[in-house]
């Protein structure tokens, strides 16, 4: 089990900026604008040759039971309680507050060793700061400036000595067995749409516990937080995204950031799944963001959520099935689920949509069985004339999954209708079980043998 340390302190000190430099990538929003973090966030740190687990936290704020602000400070007492250290962080350049001092009471309580660190220490300002800390009782003071990745040597040192030695472990004949039978790695999926559809509740629901924070406000959600999810012996890394809102509509700088977060999630996913409100189902954002994830090449799966809300008819999901192949045809016959995050249903069939999505979405065709269907697609249909020339289609081949992409060697290949190729895709999808994955088609000019003699002659 990884050493785990939690970042703690009062808004705006500087913890994602420190989380951001330990983990040596900028996961945590940064903003100037105090309580841009809400959930807590791990990641995998390594200063030195220490690696050990960072969680970034919500500042530490007072709030009223039941409050955003209450459950922001929820978060950040389950994150205390999982970590073995603490970092309890202050802003060098402001000096103490009594916020500080109260909070640096909390800290001791939670009867965990605790490093002090004097965040924006760079200059004389700083220095003076630093030096109030000692009033905190927590020990000497580690002034870092996380921005500019100064004092890492001695925070280095601080947790050094707070760090169980590595143990040497020990390789086993089942490590080694594992590893050549090639260990099924997490499945990474992203789970978008318009905001306050659900998509926290839901994660909330697979994890069984309140590990993300959920609000009838919409756009509570800030960053991609990630969580591990084992289902059925099969592991997950699912990221919670901030709601995508039309780019008209976002005007403040921190939705920029928070949208920007959810669009690298989408890109570094591997299953997209689409979450739509039962209510308000197939709007225009909607349409947009699945546009998006299909021109990204993730596989997708359409999850309906708040469907406790609708009223039960026969024929509904027939009904969805038909409505979601009308207004996303560019990826026809894509997974549809009924769901509700916040009573339960409808999680295992989601949970399997994924899977299945994500093994066509790795599929491979061999090339035999490729060209004997084009073959047959061609002479069904066969390309129309172009300025009364004939198009001439020769082969196809696979060129990789992940999603299935193809090359096809033809004649005057722009001169082949996108009406052909959504052709081709279709009878592709039907004839090699292929609904809903992105499809991508290239076309190549076979190169012309008699070309050099063409230019002789002339």
């Amino acid at each position: 089990m990884s050493f785990t340390i939690a970042i703690i302190g009062r808004p705006n000190v500087g913890k994602s900026t420190l989380f951001n430099r330990l983990v040596g990538q900028k996961l945590a929003l940064v903003d100037d604008e105090p309580g841009v973090t809400r959930d807590r966030r791990e990641g995998e740190a390594r200063l030195g040759d220490l690696a050990f687990t960072v969680i970034d936290t919500a500042g530490l704020d007072e709030g009223r039971k039941g409050s955003l602000t209450a459950r922001m400070q929820e978060q950040t007492e389950a994150a205390i309680g999982l970590a073995d250290a603490l970092m309890f962080v202050i802003d060098a350049r402001a000096g103490l507050t009594p916020t500080d001092r109260a909070f640096a009471d909390f800290a001791r309580r939670a009867n965990k060793p605790v490093v002090l660190i004097a965040n924006k220490a760079e200059g004389k300002h700083g220095e003076l700061g630093a030096m109030e800390s000692y009033a905190l009782g927590l020990g000497d003071p580690v002034e870092v400036s996380a921005e500019h990745g100064e004092g890492m040597g001695e925070l280095y040192d601080a947790l050094r000595k707070l760090m169980p030695e590595p143990a040497d472990e020990e390789v086993t004949d089942e490590d080694i067995d594992a590893e050549e039978g090639g260990l099924q790695r997490p499945i990474r999926v992203a789970i978008v749409g318009r905001p306050n559809a659900g998509k926290s509740t839901l994660i909330n629901h697979l994890l069984g516990e309140e590990r993300l924070l959920t609000s009838p406000e919409a756009g509570t959600t800030r960053d991609s937080i990630s969580v591990e999810v084992k289902w059925k012996e099969r592991e997950f890394r699912i990221f919670d995204t901030a709601g995508l809102r039309r780019r008209s509509r976002i005007e403040e700088k921190l939705e920029k950031l928070s949208v920007a977060d959810a669009l690298r999630a989408v890109r570094f996913a591997e299953v997209v799944v689409l979450m739509l409100d039962a209510q308000n189902r197939f709007e225009e954002q909607d349409l947009r963001i699945a546009d998006l994830i299909e021109r990204e090449g993730r596989a997708i799966v359409i999850a309906v959520n708040k469907w406790d809300l609708v009223e039960a008819k026969p024929g509904q999901i027939t009904a969805l099935r038909r409505d979601a192949d009308h207004w996303l045809p560019q990826v026809a016959g894509a997974p549809i689920v009924a769901v509700s995050g916040l009573m339960g249903e409808g999680i295992d069939r989601l949970m399997a949509a994924i899977v299945e999505a994500y093994a066509i979405w790795n599929k491979r065709v061999p090339t035999a069985a490729l060209n004997r269907w084009f073959e047959q697609a061609v002479d069904a249909n066969p390309p129309p004339a172009v300025s009364g020339r004939r198009l001439k289609l020769n082969y196809i081949t696979q060129t990789k999954a992940r999603p299935p992409s193809f090359v096809l060697f033809c004649s005057r290949a722009d001169a082949v209708p996108q009406s052909y190729l959504r052709y081709l895709v279709n009878s592709m999808r039907e004839v090699f079980g292929l609904p809903g994955t992105p499809i991508r088609i290239t076309l190549r000019e076979k190169a012309n043998p008699f070309a050099h003699k063409r230019k002789r002659l002339s």
